[in-house]
């Protein structure tokens, strides 16, 4: 009991000039014996996603501004960069002053539970992280809120756990500024260094996902009209998904959400589709799509690198990603059914039999085939 005793008096002679003294050193005081983390919480959501004491997220700059219709993009590109996305897919339109603007990524996803509070101000999901880049303070809870605050709409419209996400925008561009000029791209050189910047060129929605994507080339970015988006999504999915998840996925909602349109049975289910990720389009359109006389866009860099402003459609980039050289299923199936076929001449010679189908590797700059084989006895 004594010895309890002496502990307690210990604790209190550390404690008592916290006290005595002001807020700051009670608060370190607290933080020493719980743990940092134990100040900047105000409630665990589980998943990861934390609610953020309003301290906290006065720390990270807790008032954002919103001034633009350009910044409402930058915010939404920087949100898919920090859940991990690898490809951003952006349409935008106006119609009188209505501006709409919808984001789908590849990225991490919203679980179920988190997809009602993301706009919520202090969520976020990253706790012990924060962002800083050329655009300020990233990771503070509170851009999807600002974006909330400052637009007529703005929702998650589809998403699921390791999904993406999709999110639709629509401001007022009467009360909420933009530039006039968004049709230009920008201008492209090198600086002293030989690193490419943007030169000149309108402060427009375009520049924005330029710059964006100057700073992040590891990301593909895609800009354009709804129904050039769609013709993107669809393009990509049935290039890359095999033959079977095309053919026999009964549920789109299991698939990630950017490759929902490329498994559509046909136009209305494709519309129908494509109007659930924020892609409104008729069905008139996605017959369009589906015959392909829309124009897959090619990614932001592909397109600001070619040092000319687009003035039409510009044509597909579908051979351009992280491995390099990409070849469609069905010729790769047509090339291997005439592999098996050459392969018949050796096979009855030195008495061969295959256990399987060739296997064919793309790499980024060579094709490799395996045959695997079983000789007789």
């Amino acid at each position: 009991m004594a010895r309890e005793g002496r502990m307690c008096l210990r604790a209190l002679n550390y404690l008592y000039p916290c006290l005595m003294t002001d807020d700051n050193s009670l608060l370190n005081f607290v933080a020493s014996v719980s743990g940092d983390a134990y100040l900047k919480v105000e409630e665990n959501l589980g998943d990861g996603f934390v609610v953020l004491k309003v301290s906290e997220a006065e720390r990270r700059q807790a008032k954002h501004d919103i001034r633009s219709v350009e910044d409402i993009v930058v915010e939404l590109l920087r949100n898919s960069r920090d859940a991990h996305a690898q490809r951003i897919f952006l349409a935008t339109g106006r119609d009188g002053d209505q501006r709409t603007i919808t984001v789908i990524d590849d990225g991490v996803g919203v679980p179920l539970a988190m997809q009602q509070r993301i706009f919520d101000p202090r969520v976020t999901s990253k706790l012990e992280t924060m962002v800083m880049d050329r655009w300020g303070v990233h990771g503070r809870g509170m851009a999807l809120f600002s974006i909330k605050s400052n637009t007529s709409e703005a929702r998650l419209l589809a998403s699921g756990l390791h999904k993406g996400a999709s999110i639709g925008v629509v401001a007022d561009a009467a009360t909420l500024t933009e530039r006039s000029d968004q049709s230009t791209w920008p201008s492209l050189e090198k600086d002293e260094s030989g690193v490419v910047r943007v030169a000149r060129g309108p402060h427009n929605i375009v520049r924005r996902t330029v710059e964006f994507s100057l700073e992040h080339p590891g990301i593909d970015v895609f800009i354009g009209s709804p129904s050039e988006v769609l013709s993107t999504l669809v393009m990509l999915a049935r290039f890359e998904m095999d033959e079977s998840e095309l053919l026999f996925c009964e549920d789109l909602k299991r698939l990630p959400v950017w490759q929902r349109p490329g498994a559509a049975a046909d136009a209305g289910e494709l519309a129908d589709t494509a109007a659930e990720v924020g892609l409104g389009v008729s069905e008139r359109t996605a017959h369009r799509v589906l015959a392909g006389e829309i124009t897959p866009l090619r990614s932001v860099l592909s397109t600001a690198s070619g040092a000319v402003e687009p003035a039409g459609p510009s044509a597909p980039d579908i051979y351009r990603d992280r491995r390099g050289l990409k070849i469609h299923h069905s010729d790769l199936a047509a090339f291997r059914s005439e592999l098996e076929s050459a392969f018949d001449a050796i096979a009855e010679k030195y008495y061969l039999h295959l256990r399987c189908e060739p296997k064919i590797t793309v790499g980024r700059e060579d094709i490799r085939v395996r045959f695997e084989v079983d000789k007789e006895d």
